[in-house]
């Protein structure tokens, strides 16, 4: 649990700052920001704080108020030790006046400090690193698909500060049963936002499940027919409301726990790699988001021990259907790919893989805009990643068809 005086050190490192009618505050879900000047004169200054017990920073999250028709100049001075700084160069940071409607504003980096200038309409206006995805937002994702006839919610266990894990399954219709529905079904598993600051991964997730649970979707029904989808929209439901990027509330990289992930420090991974093994895993898919890349590309398991020519096929043949589904994926840019024996055995995709002998993959989405679709004004979106989670639905399906062939 988040106790009295942790609680009070978090309000103190989330920082606000004001000076005359201006003002910068992060105290909500999801903020991050210090502000180390506040000029009424709108020269304001800030530096992102570092996640809790950890020295990873990037994520931002602020609203300023009361700098209508002023024209501001906000410089983020310590952008230059984030831990991906070339993320920010080409960037362009998202702005919102009601927090659903979101716009690119053009920066400058210069390798250690962050810039912008806008003069705001109205009174208060919000910043972010990329389009938050708030808990009550999550919370109405649970709720919303928990009523469904086929979906069975689960909370698997709890994280660092108390929080619930929330997983869905999803089964056929109930219409859909049969007796060949029933029998040796596959079991496909999705979690994302094991980064709590990649909140593309949650927006992936809105348009995943909802092609997948649309009953008049033909593609949905027959892979529901062979196939239970484990869903576990946030894996760091803690990082997401501290304002984190990359960590838990213990400062823990989820991604690096798989091997030997720990029930007091990692409960997150710890109680997601029980229930997997509890129902075995076909197939797992990672959703991300990275900094630096201006692309939409999958990172595989290769060099892991049992890697081999068929699951190489196996991954080539997801990567070249998910990119028939859809043109804002692509296949010639990503991670460079590890020698053989030599993929680091705590990252969940290559676990995985090794461990249930499936196919796992990471989904990297970009912060920024993609390179061969862009689109200048919102960039890479949150409406962007659902149409990505959606299509990843008809890459499952064909490689269900593949699977029940072998």
């Amino acid at each position: 649990m988040l106790f009295d005086e942790e609680h009070e050190k978090l309000a103190r490192s989330k920082g606000e700052g004001k000076c005359m009618a201006l003002r910068i505050s992060s105290m909500f879900d999801g903020g991050n920001i210090h502000c180390v000047q506040c000029s009424e004169k709108g020269d304001i200054q800030l530096e992102i704080e570092k996640d809790h017990n950890s020295e990873f920073l990037q994520w931002f999250y602020f609203r300023l108020t009361g700098a209508a028709g002023l024209p501001c100049h906000i410089q983020i001075g310590n952008a230059g030790a984030a831990a991906y700084p070339k993320g920010f160069h080409e960037y362009c940071v998202v702005a919102s006046y009601d927090r659903r409607h979101w716009f690119r504003i053009g920066t400058e980096f210069d390798g250690q400090t962050l810039s912008f200038q806008y003069t705001p309409n109205n009174d208060a206006l919000y910043f972010a690193y990329f389009v938050p995805y708030s808990l009550e937002r999550h919370a109405d994702l649970i709720a919303q698909y928990s009523s469904v006839e086929n979906v069975q919610y689960e909370m698997i266990g709890q994280t660092v500060d108390g929080r619930d894990l929330d997983l869905l399954k999803i089964a056929s219709p109930q219409q859909d049963h049969t007796s060949a529905t029933l029998l040796d079904k596959l079991s496909f598993w999705v979690i994302g936002r094991q980064h709590p600051g990649e909140t593309m991964a949650e927006w992936w997730m809105e348009g995943f499940l909802q092609r997948l649970l649309d009953v008049n979707d033909p593609v949905s029904r027959a892979l529901l027919r062979h196939v239970d989808v484990y869903v576990v929209p946030n894996m760091n439901p803690d990082g997401s409301y501290r304002g984190h990027l990359r960590t838990n509330a213990a400062g823990r990289n989820l991604n690096r726990e798989w091997l030997s992930p720990s029930e007091t420090h990692s409960p997150e991974v710890f109680y997601t790699l029980k229930k997997m093994r509890a129902t075995n895993v076909n197939f797992c898919l990672d959703v991300h988001g990275d900094e630096a890349l201006p692309y939409n590309f999958i990172a595989g398991p290769e060099g892991i021990p049992s890697w081999s020519d068929q699951r190489q096929a196996d991954l080539d043949f997801y990567k070249n259907a998910l990119m028939m589904a859809s043109p804002d994926f692509q296949t010639q840019f990503g991670y460079p790919v590890p020698a053989p024996g030599k993929a680091n055995p705590t990252i969940c995709t290559n676990f995985i893989a090794e461990e249930f002998k499936c196919l796992a993959m990471t989904l990297e989405m970009p912060f920024k805009d993609t390179v061969e679709t862009p689109m200048r004004e919102c960039g890479w979106s949150p409406e962007r990643s659902q149409r990505l989670g959606a299509a990843n639905v008809d890459a499952m399906y064909r490689f269900c068809l593949r699977l029940m062939e072998c």
